[in-house]
């Protein structure tokens, strides 16, 4: 990994990590309005921010989560599956808007994982807890795509790495 690429990981997992500390209550209940979840659409711009954001949300469930073991299997395991099966989508879709909602949908349907967690770990209801969880993720992702494009156009995510 080149240099560039590991600092600017770096400071993405900083920033993911200092975004979630500032909404830490809203980020860990069957409620989830976790605003980091955002730098999710970096990925469409370049795989290579994979490792940031996991990194990121590994740190984040470590060092907020009430439920630590949980969070770091099921927190980063949805991640990890979110970002890939867009990464596989963005062979076949070029435009960088389509994919980033279809990076939010991924992202949207995959919280099945963390309803699952808390179903496990809190005893909450698995469809009404996805449905919450989902319905979260879902209003992040989207109000996303318009701050993370319009970043984009005066940074070029896709140039930096």
């Amino acid at each position: 990994m080149k240099t560039k690429t590991l600092v600017v990981n770096a400071i993405l997992a900083a920033l993911y990590i200092a975004v979630s500390f500032l909404i830490q209550p809203f980020g860990f209940t069957n409620i989830q309005f976790r605003v980091s979840e955002m730098f999710n659409h970096l990925i469409v711009f370049n795989k290579k921010y994979f490792y940031g954001i996991v990194l990121g949300v590994f740190l984040t469930n470590l060092l907020f989560s009430p439920m630590v073991p949980y969070d770091l299997v099921f927190g980063v395991g949805q991640s990890v599956l979110s970002l890939l099966i867009t990464i596989f989508a963005g062979r076949y879709i070029k435009n960088k808007l389509a994919l980033m909602m279809v990076n939010s949908l991924v992202f949207t349907f995959t919280m099945f994982m963390i309803a699952l967690e808390l179903n496990l770990a809190l005893d909450f209801p698995f469809l009404f807890t996805w449905f919450t969880t989902a319905v979260g993720e879902f209003a992040v992702m989207l109000v996303g795509i318009p701050v993370i494009y319009a970043i984009h156009k005066r940074v070029h995510f896709n140039k930096l790495l």
